[in-house]
C-alpha cells in the first residue's frame, strides 16, 4: 500500500541493532532450508539468555514523511509499525478486551541479541514473546523475491510485519500460552497459530486506509489496488509450507507442517482482509483450515 505524502510517524519507535559475526543458531550453520522452514515464526525457536540488542532511532533521521515511506524500505517499516499501533489502539480494546501494548521493533543485520537469545538473518522475521518484539533483516525481502519467488513489493514488506504484529496481538490475547506450540500436522496448534497471524494481517490491511494518522490528521495509507493486495497474497503463497518443502526439492509432507500451505495462508489473510473482526480469525474453533 502507498502511505499518503504528508503523515507523520514516531521515528524512535523502532530501533536498529546487530551486525557482524555471522553466528550459528540451534547448533550449526543455518542455510537456505532453515530459513525457510523458520520463516514467520511465534515460537521461542533461538535459545539461550542474551537480552535483546538495543539500537539507535538516529539512523532514521530521513524518515521525515510518508513520502519517505513510499521511497526507502526503512522508512516504511517506520511507518507501518505506526500505523499498525495506531489501528490495534482501538481494534484490540473494541473486540479484544485487552489493552494494547506496543511490541519492539528491531530492524538488524546480520545477527541479534534477543530475549530469546541470539539469532541470525538466516532465521527471517520472527516475534520473541519474552522481550514482546518483532526482529527483522531488511535482506529478507530481497529473498522474498530471489528466494521465494514473490514480488518484493511495498504491500508483501508490511504484510509481512503485520503478520508478527498478529503474533503480538495472540501473545497480549493469551493465545500462546494456552497452546501446544510445538505441534505440527495440517490441524496443529502451531498451523492454527500461524494462520490466526495471517488472518489478523490480512485484517489490518482491509482497515490501514482508515487509520488516521493523529499528528497530520490524514490517513496513514492509500486504499490498496488490486495489484497491491495481489503482491501481498502471493507473499502469502510463497511462504506455505507445502510451496516450502517442494521448492526445495523435498517431498510435500503434510504431517511436517508447522505454518499451513499456500492455499490456507492465502484464505486466511483473505478472511481477514473481507470479515474484517477477530471473531472470524478465530482458527482455533475453526473446523476447516
Amino acid at each position: 500500500m502507498t502511505f499518503n505524502n504528508d503523515v507523520r510517524a514516531d521515528t524512535s519507535r523502532v530501533r536498529r541493532g546487530g551486525g557482524g559475526r555471522g553466528i550459528a543458531v540451534g547448533g550449526g550453520g543455518i542455510g537456505l532450508v532453515a530459513l525457510l522452514v523458520y520463516l514467520f515464526t511465534g515460537t521461542n525457536i533461538l535459545g539461550g539468555e542474551q537480552q535483546p540488542t538495543t539500537g539507535s532511532s538516529e539512523d532514521f533521521a530521513h524518515c521525515v514523511t510518508g513520502a519517505d515511506a513510499n521511497k526507502y524500505t526503512d522508512c516504511r517499516m517506520v511507518y507501518t509499525a505506526d500505523a499498525l499501533d495506531v489501528y490495534w489502539e482501538t481494534a484490540l480494546p473494541e473486540q479484544g478486551g485487552v489493552q494494547y501494548r506496543q511490541p519492539g521493533f528491531n530492524l538488524f543485520e546480520g545477527e541479534v541479541a534477543t530475549g530469546c537469545g541470539n539469532a541470525t538473518s538466516a532465521v527471517g522475521p520472527f516475534y520473541c514473546p519474552p522481550d514482546q518484539s518483532v526482529y527483522l533483516d531488511l535482506g529478507f525481502f530481497d529473498q522474498l523475491e530471489t528466494q521465494l519467488g514473490a514480488e518484493n513489493a511495498p504491500l508483501a514488506q508490511e504484510y509481512i510485519v503485520a503478520h508478527e504484529w498478529g503474533h503480538h496481538i495472540q501473545n497480549q490475547l493469551g493465545t500462546m500460552a494456552t497452546i501446544d506450540q510445538r505441534s505440527t500436522g495440517p490441524e496443529s496448534d502451531g498451523v492454527r497459530l500461524e494462520l490466526q497471524a495471517d488472518c489478523y494481517a490480512g485484517l489490518w490491511v482491509g482497515h490501514a486506509a482508515s487509520v488516521v494518522d493523529p499528528d497530520s490528521g490524514q490517513t496513514f495509507l492509500k486504499p490498496p489496488t488490486q495489484e497491491q493486495i495481489g503482491d501481498a497474497l502471493d507473499a502469502a503463497a510463497a511462504v506455505g509450507d507445502d510451496r516450502i518443502q517442494a521448492g526445495a526439492g523435498q517431498q510435500v509432507n503434510p504431517e511436517s507442517w508447522t505454518h499451513g500451505s499456500s492455499e490456507q495462508r492465502v484464505r486466511w489473510f483473505t478472511t481477514g482482509y473481507e470479515q474484517g473482526t477477530l471473531a472470524a480469525c478465530d482458527t482455533f474453533a475453526a473446523q476447516r483450515l
